[in-house]
């Protein structure tokens, strides 16, 4: 059975990395901000920042529909989103089970300092993974994300990635 990795985690604490380092691994990696950026340009530059949701939907819908393909083949996934509400994970794993595949939550937590510092780089690079984040815009994405509770079992990532790896190797083998 496939596998379904579902990142859990605020703008800035690792998401992409983690998806990149398991797209080296076989997995195949989606990601929501990338394709965003890639049929719409920069956020805030190429478009008002009030209208990225806007242009989200769509493309969260065709990556689950990719997901859904990818599943259906065979293939492990890595998601490259947020899923910051208990909502948007509950239908995530819904859709990966519906597919044939495993859903596995990895919840990269974070503290605020440690965020505002790998921001304040980022915000400097000008990719499909850099958007501008201001301190007041971190508060308000804490405030709107949901920490996954125990009962979603989620494995905790603490950056490290042989530890995810066989975490991962065994939800397969236990599934499959």
């Amino acid at each position: 059975m496939p596998v379904a990795v579902l990142l859990v985690g605020i703008t800035g604490s690792g998401k992409t990395t983690v998806a990149q380092a398991l797209a080296d691994h076989g997995y195949t990696r989606l990601s929501v901000d990338e394709e965003v950026h890639r049929l719409h340009g920069r956020y805030g530059v190429d478009y008002p920042e009030q209208t990225y949701f806007e242009r989200q939907r769509p493309v969260v819908e065709a990556i689950r529909a990719r997901l859904v393909n990818e599943l259906g083949a065979g293939n492990d996934v890595i998601l490259d989103h947020g899923l910051w509400r208990r909502t948007e994970r509950d239908a995530w794993q819904r859709t990966a089970r519906e597919a044939g595949g495993h859903p596995v939550l990895v919840y990269l937590p974070a503290e605020r300092d440690e965020l505002l510092r790998r921001l304040t780089e980022r915000n400097r690079r000008e990719d499909a993974n850099a958007l501008t984040v201001s301190p007041e815009a971190l508060d308000d994405f804490f405030d709107r994300f949901d920490t996954p509770a125990d009962v979603e079992e989620a494995t905790v990532y603490t950056g490290d990635l042989d530890a995810l790896m066989v975490t991962l190797s065994a939800a397969r083998h236990r599934q499959g």
